[in-house]
């Protein structure tokens, strides 16, 4: 099983940029399709943006533009490139793996808090 890691959170101010990584162990993560979720305070989690293993990517609509998904395969790492960030943006961000045929991701990392203020 993939054990996951998120790393590159922090508090930036509003029109800041800032890159989370996600390192995976246990299994090379080249062949799988990878995501990050977030969750604000007192809001379910929700999904942030995917990417398969061809590269092909998709953004959720609150993101688009402004993030940037990408996966380094020799390293292992999945990033989450966020400009023109917002206070809006503020969660808790979570990457994932090896969704079930229903979607439902199985692996999760412990997450890593960003925060930007206003």
């Amino acid at each position: 099983q993939v054990q996951l890691v998120e790393s590159g959170g922090g508090l930036v101010q509003a029109g800041d940029s800032l890159t989370l990584s996600c390192a995976a162990s246990g299994r090379t993560i080249s062949s799988y399709q990878m995501a990050w979720f977030r969750q604000a305070p007192g809001k379910e989690r929700e999904f942030v943006a995917n990417i398969w293993s061809g590269g092909s990517t998709w953004y959720a609509d609150s993101v688009k533009g402004r993030f940037t998904i990408s996966r380094d395969n020799a390293k292992n790492t999945v990033y989450l490139q966020m400009n023109s960030l917002k206070p809006e943006d503020t969660a808790v961000y979570y990457c994932a793996s090896d969704p079930n045929p229903s979607g439902r991701f199985l692996n999760w990392g412990q997450g890593t808090q960003v925060t930007v203020s206003s």
